[in-house]
């Protein structure tokens, strides 16, 4: 459905989008992670055909972003990080002018904006002119917006800042459920939480260029290494930790805990478990120390600044 390969974008001497290959199937989420200036938007714009790559090549809904600019932009639907909402419009007014140019239907456009001013708990503000709205209420009418001519695409800029708690999760369950009607989405977010939460894929793109890609599971390998298991006993270990010193990487030790690389836990564990016991120790517990897709991304962004 979105589909790059070697997409560059140059202004002037200055490159900010170098090499970039990355592909979006229906009904999955795309997370790009970077820190700000690392050539998201960049790559964003020229996705939506507002910006010509320098070279390289990009499909959207199997459109050509140069050859078939205007069937890509019917496609997507963009939230930008900057709204550009017309304060003195009311509601389902700002939404039946974009539904024109949409070139939709009067009955369909009022029938979608009204159904997504609902799904989004804004039903009460349709005739509320959008000067009134906070903040949290702009980006949901921005969400709202971009999914009105039902496009197969979406690439969506920080989709939740702003929000409230309770407002973010229903616009995540919304995402979730986008993904299930076989949509492509690239979310852009400086929230790793969500991003971890929302993303099959991720992209973490420095300097314009992708320095790590796959799921998060993957990612988590190949950054931070073997499953971290902990194991915390009932009284202090007393050097114990050297009995399975050749089954598995002994990172740390405490008085009364550890912990340990499992390359494989299911084979590893239970014998780490035998010996331990067999010698005395009592285990309390043995878990895997969960780590985020936050440790994966600073890793990253550490490796990156060590190579610069």
């Amino acid at each position: 459905m979105i589909e790059t390969v070697g997409l560059t974008k140059d202004f002037g001497d200055f490159r900010a989008v170098d090499n970039v290959t990355l592909s979006v199937a229906r009904g999955a989420v795309l997370a790009l992670l970077g820190p700000n200036g690392a050539g998201k938007t960049t790559t964003v714009r020229m996705l939506t055909s507002v910006l010509a790559p320098t070279s390289g090549r990009a499909t959207v809904a199997g459109h050509d972003v140069v050859e078939d600019a205007a069937r890509v932009r019917a496609s997507v639907g963009v939230l930008t990080e900057q709204h550009g909402l017309y304060l003195r419009m009311r509601a389902l007014e700002y939404l039946d002018f974009f539904g024109q140019v949409y070139d939709l239907p009067p009955a369909r456009r009022r029938q979608r904006s009204v159904a997504l001013m609902e799904r989004f708990g804004l039903a009460d503000s349709l005739d509320r002119r959008l000067g009134e709205f906070s903040k949290g209420m702009r980006q949901k009418l921005s969400l709202v917006r971009a999914m009105l001519h039902d496009p197969p695409v979406l690439l969506l800029d920080e989709p939740t800042s702003a929000m409230d708690p309770e407002s973010a999760k229903l616009v995540r369950d919304a995402l979730l459920e986008l993904r299930r009607d076989q949509r492509a989405i690239i979310i852009t977010t400086h929230n790793l939480n969500e991003a971890q939460l929302l993303a099959d894929t991720i992209a973490i793109i420095r300097r314009g260029r992708i320095v790590a890609h796959g799921t998060f599971d993957e990612l988590r390998v190949q950054m931070l290494g073997a499953p971290l298991m902990e194991l915390r006993a009932a009284s202090f270990l007393n050097g114990h930790a050297q009995l399975i010193a050749d089954l598995v990487e002994v990172e740390s030790v405490g008085e009364d805990w550890l912990r340990y690389r499992a390359p494989a836990p299911v084979e590893v564990n239970p014998q780490v478990l035998r010996r331990l016991t067999e010698a005395g120790v009592g285990v309390v517990t043995l878990s895997e120390v969960r780590q985020s897709l936050e440790d994966v991304y600073l890793r990253v962004v550490a490796d990156g600044q060590e190579a610069a």
